[in-house]
């Protein structure tokens, strides 16, 4: 199908000129190609290894949520050239799509997590750039046996601050680096807090506010929310897709 087709479905299904992000995001299409998508590859981050495989798979449309200008206006010198070159050679484009996809109702990392966990979303908290970023709904369960379906769901065990109660039933999630968020957590009258990762401090925080906080992994967390786009637009557009898999451990 035509490039400027897919992104315009894209752009307005994503609502990426609505929602509210860090100005280096650069959401939507961040380089183009010769103006056809045939095979998708979908990864977390737009590193060189992840453009590598995806011109090894024969893919001409390379989905990601982390995208290539995080460190804002730069020559393209050294690894951003190679990285920026490495597209155009294999005419793959490049679409990126951060808390857009963060906090999508459909196919956002969030809602997904929590559809996995079995967890109807009953709201939204944690103010992001005027927009709320988590989701938050309610279960029963031990704290200790969420910690165990997240490690079944993200493939490696969680780290688990026990700073609330041991019966969770008010969970929120938040995907990535979250910790800074566990007072907005408190605020909403959660007992438990889903997400990536958190500085040192937040053990403090979760201890000290009583909030559970289940740290998953940054990358980990954020593998659901682009399998989840790709599983859509591959149903809605016939596209083959295949996820890129360059996990970080963090």
């Amino acid at each position: 199908m035509r490039l400027d087709d897919l992104v315009r479905y894209l752009d307005n299904y994503l609502r990426t000129s609505e929602v509210g992000d860090e100005p280096q995001a650069l959401n939507g299409l961040q380089v183009e190609n010769g103006g056809e998508v045939q095979n998708v590859a979908v990864a977390v981050d737009a590193c060189q290894a992840v453009i590598d495989q995806a011109a090894e798979r024969g893919a001409d449309l390379l989905l990601v949520h982390h995208g290539l200008f995080w460190s804002g206006l730069e020559p393209v010198v050294g690894r951003h050239y190679r990285r920026v070159a490495a597209l155009i050679r294999h005419g793959i484009a490049l679409y990126s799509a951060h808390i857009p996809l963060d906090r999508h109702p459909e196919v956002g990392n969030n809602v997904v997590l929590a559809r996995r966990l079995g967890m109807e979303v009953r709201g939204w908290f944690g103010e992001h750039r005027g927009s709320p970023l988590g989701t938050w709904g309610e279960m029963d369960v031990p704290r200790e046996a969420l910690a165990a379906r997240l490690g079944e769901i993200l493939g490696s065990p969680p780290r688990l601050i026990a700073g609330g109660p041991e019966r969770v039933r008010r969970v929120g999630i938040i995907t990535g680096s979250g910790g800074s968020m566990i007072a907005q957590a408190r605020d909403a009258g959660l007992d438990s807090f889903i997400t990536g990762e958190g500085k040192h401090s937040s053990y403090f925080d979760a201890e000290e506010l009583g909030v559970n906080v289940f740290y998953g992994g940054h990358y980990a967390t954020e593998t659901l929310g682009v399998r989840a786009l790709a599983e859509h637009i591959a149903e809605r557009f016939q596209l083959p897709w295949s996820f890129v898999d360059h996990p970080t451990g963090l």
